[in-house]
């Protein structure tokens, strides 16, 4: 017999991009909605009036008061194994990698210190209301074999990959190009299409990897059909500078990637933040996606994205939290970030095409909108219940709220893990708080 359950509160989601469809045509909103599952997909949401006086006998309903459902988050970059040094002090990104990272990510040899982390970074991301994440794990592969064994008994859509580094790096974090492309080729067979389960090929960047292994890269790529591809872009000058050392053949950063044909749809490179028109224009016309990082950006002082103009060349941007550069798995305060970001650059982001970054639009950057990133019938059931009594400031400020944006906007600035009252993935609780 199919599984049924209503969930009833106010209902928030995002039917496209507001940049290219305005007003209120970008979104749905329910003040008193329905959101009815059925083994694992949304079949029905709409306004509870209109709704209740249908559902079949014995159906039940499950009520929040003074919420409101979204669509689960999408974090499109972030580092599993990296948890344990966030809020490192005081280096900007070559020296926080030598300093604090590698050393971290050497942990993860050992399987059983893999499977604790990754247990305990998808309890956080679910915490926070993550339930799709693009992962970077380490250069072991039982450090993939754990994010994906944790993920799938969680049935989470998640993606993830070995990182690939040959060169710059420690010995103990470096594999070969030709054992890097072995273990890659098993990890995939072992686990791409698993479930709700995604294989990223991972190079960590340029300098870590030698035109071989770069190149084997993109070999992958065009062996498997739906692989992703994830690394990192013009995060930092310093390291932009590097590359051009490194790759004195190529016309820039991006150019190396594209010479070894890495850009592409399912291709997301986290930051772009130093990127120049040329750059922008040929992500956009291969269907390459970034993944804006705001609070790594600040905290590590790499420079602000320039949101407009990636946009304005039709790149795909989600939102990436980049722990443990990034300071918060949560994406409200990710978005908080996102707005002063652009806000020192005179630019405005508004609170719906926030919610879009974070959700339909974060979807669309992985290419799963088809299945994710909004509340339409027909999607997988993974959405989240914020609390509008989550904090007593909280509570207060949305008492002042005259308007739904005004409500939105107030949760993105003042929200984090505690307006979470509770995260649903294919249509389960996987996270209450308090529980």
């Amino acid at each position: 017999m199919p599984q049924t359950r209503a969930y009833r509160a106010a209902l928030l989601h995002c039917l496209a991009d507001p940049r290219e469809v305005g007003g209120e045509a970008s979104h749905e909103y329910f003040a008193d909605g329905l959101l009815v599952v059925e083994d694992g997909r949304v079949v029905q949401l709409g306004d509870s009036g209109s709704l209740l006086p249908k559902l079949a006998a014995g159906v039940e309903v499950v009520e929040y008061a003074d919420a409101l459902i979204v669509p689960g988050f999408v974090d499109t970059h972030v580092h599993y194994p990296q948890m344990g040094v966030i809020g490192s002090y005081g280096t900007q990104l070559l020296d926080w990698l030598e300093t604090y990272t590698f050393p971290a990510e050497g942990r993860f040899a050992d399987p059983a210190h893999a499977r604790d982390q990754a247990g305990l970074f998808l309890r956080e991301l679910l915490r926070n209301g993550t339930t799709t994440a693009l992962v970077f794990s380490t250069v072991h592969p039982q450090s993939v074999d754990a994010f994906f064994e944790a993920a799938e008994k969680l049935n989470l859509r998640m993606i993830a990959g070995k990182v690939l580094m040959d060169r710059n790096a420690p010995d103990y974090l470096t594999d070969t190009a030709e054992s890097g492309y072995a273990q890659s080729r098993a990890l995939i067979e072992r686990w791409h299409g698993k479930g709700r389960l995604h294989y990223a090929v991972t190079p960590r960047f340029a300098p870590t990897s030698t035109p071989e292994q770069l190149r084997l890269a993109g070999q992958l790529l065009g062996e498997y059909p739906g692989l992703y591809l994830h690394t990192h872009l013009s995060e930092n000058r310093q390291e932009i500078d590097w590359v051009r050392q490194l790759f004195p053949e190529r016309s820039g950063y991006l150019d190396v990637y594209d010479h070894y044909r890495l850009l592409g749809a399912r291709s997301v490179f986290a930051h772009g933040v130093h990127l120049c028109d040329e750059e922008c224009r040929r992500l956009g016309e291969t269907g390459s996606a970034v993944a804006f990082c705001p609070t790594s950006n600040l905290f590590l002082g790499s420079g602000l994205l320039d949101l407009a103009r990636l946009e304005g060349h039709g790149v795909r941007v989600g939102l990436g939290t980049d722990i443990g550069g990034g300071t918060s798995f949560s994406q409200l305060h990710t978005l908080s970030d996102a707005y002063k970001v652009l806000q020192l650059q005179g630019q405005s982001l508004d609170p719906f095409k926030a919610l879009y970054l974070a959700t339909l639009g974060g979807a669309r950057a992985l290419y799963l909108d088809d299945r994710i990133g909004n509340l339409q019938p027909g999607k997988e059931a993974d959405f989240v219940v914020l609390d509008y009594r989550a904090t007593p400031l909280i509570t207060h400020r949305l008492g002042e709220a005259r308007t739904l944006a005004e409500r939105l906007f107030a949760l993105m600035i003042l929200g984090d893990d505690r307006a979470v009252l509770e995260t649903f993935a294919a249509g389960r609780s996987v996270h209450r708080r308090g529980s």
